[in-house]
């Protein structure tokens, strides 16, 4: 079976989120699973791809609007990630540095869109199955059925996955003129409340449609951003399959960005020693437990959240806590942070950015991780710290839910219900309640049953690959 992935990001060419991780691995492990998997993704000038070999495997171009353009298609020539990867570079449109944030970023993914689709059908290539990674490549299953230039697909199978409805993509019709010329028959499958919709496109016109848990499934029927009643209309097809972790990369026995090494038979030991370098470089005292947030600065993470809610835990809970924020994102965020700490310096230590070496370090020696979360499709920071013996302190809310149990259920974790600073604030104290009042004995054994835990890509790679098998029966 032949399956292509088409996403925006892909980890380690190019990351912003947690989408990078998934194209990341799931193709690899579903290689292992012996289903030929690739991912197709833009060109972005970045590291990965400045160090690697790529050999040209197409050279066409496009017409968009009323401007032409060159292309060319790149395929890595060792397959260093496990799968083979292509890149789509488009001189004066893909061929930049960072992923989105462009003025013509829509510009940018039309053509991508365009640009491989025309690859494909030029080369012959007719896989099993197309496999579309949120609103960026969302017009793909449209075009291969009602765009005649792209006859040659139609009616292969495709499967879409929502990493994060929030997102979809809006375009006004002025945008239809950069599209390839289509069945204009069909243009309602492109239009939601009178704009071009990618997301809601790919749900109308993809074969099936999944999301990355199945508690934010049951949530986009409620909740996404005006696609309710779309995602209800198209439930027939949907399915909730939860994103796992590489535990290739995601290993404390051999990750290279640690400073000590450990397994579940010396847990304690291990996250003694890489908390104590950690709080020996940031000022923190390692006899305290450790709290630590990583991700971006954003309302839909909570972190708007946190400057308050520091605030009041260093209040009432004077020298029993120690904070690490790692990220970045809203500057009126980071600003609050900043002044936060300095009130507190000596319990929260601050590191403003992207630092994916530091994050794994982090990991490794925080007792606890927050996720305050108001959306969280799946999660997979609560997945990276339990695979470290770090206790997840969640919302409950989405994949959240659904991949921690709290401890007063007999788990292994801390859910708190509500997303206010008094709600982060509880959830901290019942914690650290837990943490005080077991001994060193239970703290060991909950963290070797947190490392137990099976969150790995083999479960969910079987379960793309029976819906894929079940699709191409139809």
């Amino acid at each position: 079976m032949r399956v292509i992935h088409f996403a925006a990001e892909c980890f380690p060419v190019a990351k912003v989120g947690g989408l990078a991780d998934v194209l990341g691995a799931l193709p690899k492990y579903q290689r292992k699973q012996g289903i030929e998997a690739m991912v197709v993704m833009p060109f972005y000038d970045k590291p990965f791809v400045r160090d690697h070999a790529f050999e040209v495997l197409n050279e066409g171009h496009i017409v968009q609007g009323g401007s032409s353009y060159g292309y060319s298609v790149l395929r890595e020539s060792t397959s260093s990630l496990g799968f083979e990867l292509i890149l789509v570079k488009i001189p004066g449109l893909l061929d930049r540095e960072e992923v989105y944030s462009y003025s013509d970023e829509r510009e940018q993914f039309l053509a991508f869109q365009h640009a491989s689709l025309n690859w494909l059908c030029v080369s012959s290539q007719r896989p099993d199955i197309i496999h579309c990674h949120d609103h960026h490549v969302g017009l793909i299953p449209f075009y291969m059925e009602h765009v005649e230039q792209f006859s040659f697909l139609k009616g292969v199978p495709t499967v879409a996955t929502v990493h994060n409805g929030q997102y979809q993509g809006w375009m006004s019709w002025d945008m239809a003129s950069l599209m390839p010329a289509f069945d204009t028959w069909r243009w309602g499958l492109l239009d939601w409340n009178g704009l071009i919709n990618p997301l809601a496109a790919l749900i109308k016109c993809s074969w099936a449609y999944t999301t990355v848990s199945t508690g934010y499934l049951d949530e986009l029927f409620k909740k996404a951003n005006g696609l309710e009643a779309l995602f209800q209309a198209e439930r027939a097809k949907a399915y909730g399959i939860v994103n796992g972790i590489d535990t290739d990369i995601w290993n404390t026995s051999s990750d290279p960005m640690l400073d000590t090494h450990f397994t579940q038979a010396s847990v304690r030991k291990g996250k003694a020693l890489n908390k104590k370098a950690i709080c020996d470089q940031y000022g923190l005292d390692e006899r305290l437990p450790l709290f630590v947030f990583i991700g971006r600065f954003a309302l839909e993470k909570g972190a708007d959240l946190l400057p308050p809610a520091l605030q009041s835990i260093f209040e009432r809970l004077a020298d029993q806590v120690n904070f690490f924020v790692l990220g970045s994102g809203d500057k009126i965020i980071e600003t609050s942070l900043l002044e936060t700490r300095e009130h507190f310096p000596q319990h929260l230590a601050l590191f403003l950015g992207y630092n994916e070496e530091l994050a794994h370090q982090v990991y490794a020696a925080a007792d606890f991780l927050l996720m305050p979360s108001r959306v969280e499709p799946c999660g997979l920071n609560q997945l990276y710290a339990m695979r470290y013996g770090t206790v997840p302190v969640v919302h409950a809310t989405g994949g959240l839910r659904d991949t921690v149990v709290d401890v007063d259920a007999d788990g292994y974790g801390v859910l708190f219900d509500h997303i206010t600073a008094e709600g982060i604030l509880e959830g901290v104290e019942r914690a650290l309640k837990y943490w005080n009042n077991v001994g060193l004995k239970e703290q060991t054994a909950l963290r070797k049953k947190l490392m137990k835990l099976d969150f790995s890509w083999e479960k969910s790679a079987a379960k793309y690959t029976d819906l894929y098998k079940k699709l191409i029966n139809l």
